[in-house]
């Protein structure tokens, strides 16, 4: 091991020392004994089939104005799905038409689809939720999904039109977007209506019970259009802490959970596990707020932290392997531009790009500009342990090079008020999903106050076109661009390490996960739990 894996892989070591020592988390007493959920889950253990999957926590479950909820995928439905390979496939929707002339997309739905509470679904229900994504008022962050749609037609209960400005190649896969009941939400407050804490879907299963804090209990709708659902009953149980999760599946408090490398590695080969090393597009990366006066004066130091950066060791000492490099957002995506810019790690380089913008090293090993020293802050959120090792390690490097960097966990995102974040996004799906939204100016999931006239163009453009070749151009520019201006410092893609109770059957092991190994789920209604 060189001098550098040493040094790495010590203050790694060292983050999870502190990480375990500091945590306030009781992993395998999170549910008092005599609680709700303990009572509930022991009764629900003797009653045939249930699987316990450690989740992190819900404060509402909203799929209009979130992203990556999970459990969305099994309470409700989109008009379109995913299968397994990612593919865009039949939902609510049985089939669709779309005219070129108009760029009308016509839905024609699935007949006898009933809301969980019995009431029927309807071509209304589309309507209501895509036009509430698309309200400014509501702020959605799924809402540049849908801003080129002009018009949206009931032609009757069971078909439905979207009439778009402008072609969207992506729109199919926006349609997977879960559909809500407009008889519970019409005239609510669609981010603080109490409906997101008792939600009802369409989906293979519906909520029974949700004790706040420690699970959210699943029974699955025998009456779902797609056939009733093998397991009898889902329960997230509500494990936010990584190193708790892992404790609890080695307990057997948990079926299925997703852990980080190290803790997924102690159960491999081990009798009655199943370990599922999953791709993703999920990556990792720095987000820098250009709201913050520092990045305003400094935006230009940027590409000397990326250059600061030794990914392949980060992957090894932190992911054990289980990832790879990143040098952009669609490395795991058919558009993805090899040949962009990768900022590979250069020490000198990173000095070189300091020292030719006028910067000054002192004494104490930090560059200093007019004055003011190079620092800033990386925030992590609570309960991440991967990510926070990832943001140790990287802070560490910087240093090294001459930049102040150090790595904090508030207790509430501040995303206006933060320095820099350690972000994470991407999507398995078309290449329009998590760049146009995100790296777009002003667009709804852009937390870093990104903007390029430029990027801007090239994304507009590769959305708007059908034909791989243009797609495949613009796709490449916007890649070139972000590398010449970069709105983050992107580090590695990291695996989805699922372990899962061997009587599980039915998990669909080379299907590429998204952020936060979502998409697990996909299939849940086929899944099967061997007595």
């Amino acid at each position: 091991m060189n001098n550098r894996m040493q040094i790495l892989t010590a203050a790694v070591m060292a983050a999870l020392a502190l990480t375990a020592c500091g945590s306030k988390e009781t992993p395998s007493d999170d549910l008092p004994e005599g609680g709700k959920a303990a009572e509930y889950l022991a009764a629900e253990e003797k009653e045939g089939s249930t699987l316990v999957y450690g989740s992190g926590d819900y404060t509402r479950i909203n799929p209009a104005m979130d992203e990556h909820g999970e459990i969305n995928l099994l309470l409700f439905n989109g008009l379109t799905a995913h299968n397994g390979d990612n593919e865009v496939v039949p939902g609510l929707a049985k089939r669709w038409e779309y005219d070129e002339v108009s760029c009308t997309y016509t839905f024609y739905l699935e007949e006898d689809v009933k809301w969980h509470d019995g009431e029927p679904f309807t071509a209304a229900d589309v309507k209501f939720t895509i036009e509430a994504i698309m309200d400014p008022a509501n702020g959605s962050e799924n809402a540049p999904n849908y801003e080129d749609v002009k018009e949206v037609t009931v032609v009757d209960e069971q078909t439905v039109s979207f009439r778009l400005a402008a072609p969207n190649v992506a729109f199919l896969d926006y349609m997977t977007m879960a559909v809500l009941p407009k008889h519970l939400l019409e005239g609510e407050d669609m981010q603080e209506s109490a409906f997101f804490r008792h939600p009802i879907g369409t989906g293979p299963y519906r909520l029974e019970r949700w004790d706040e804090g420690q699970a959210i209990i699943l029974t699955r709708n025998d009456a779902y259009f797609r056939g009733k659902p093998g397991i009898e009953k889902v329960i997230f149980k509500i494990v936010p802490d990584d190193n708790a999760r892992a404790i609890q599946m080695e307990a057997g408090e948990l079926d299925l959970a997703l852990l980080t490398p190290k803790d997924a590695g102690n159960f491999a080969d081990r009798d009655g596990y199943v370990c599922y090393d999953m791709k993703t597009s999920d990556y990792r990366g720095i987000l820098f707020n250009f709201h913050n006066p520092f990045w305003q004066k400094n935006r230009d130091i940027i590409p000397a932290i990326c250059y600061a950066i030794d990914r392949q060791a980060i992957v090894d000492a932190v992911l054990l392997g289980q990832g790879i490099p990143a040098y952009g957002p669609l490395q795991r995506n058919i558009y993805n531009n090899e040949a962009v810019e990768r900022y590979d790690y250069d020490p000198a380089a990173a000095r070189a790009v300091l020292e030719n913008l006028g910067c000054v090293l002192g004494q104490d090993g930090i560059y200093t500009r007019d004055g003011e020293r190079l620092s800033f802050v990386i925030s992590v959120g609570a309960g991440d342990q991967v990510r926070l090792d990832i943001a140790q390690a990287a802070a560490q490097q910087i240093r090294e090079v001459g930049i102040d960097c150090s790595v904090e966990i508030p207790t509430r995102v501040d995303w206006g008020g933060q320095m820099a974040y350690l972000i994470g996004w991407g999507s398995p799906f078309d290449a329009d999903d998590h760049t146009y939204k995100v790296f777009g100016t002003d667009k709804g999931a852009n937390y870093s106050g990104y903007s390029n006239a430029l990027v801007d163009q090239y994304l507009i453009k590769a959305r708007q076109s059908d034909d791989p070749l243009v797609r495949a151009e613009n796709y490449d520019r916007f890649q070139e661009e972000l590398a010449k201006d970069p709105a983050y410092a992107f580090i590695c893609y990291i695996d989805a390490n699922y372990v899962a109770d061997a009587s599980i059957r039915g998990i669909s092991p080379d299907t590429v996960m998204g952020h936060h190994g979502v998409g697990i789920f996909w299939n849940i209604a086929e899944w099967t739990m061997e007595e």
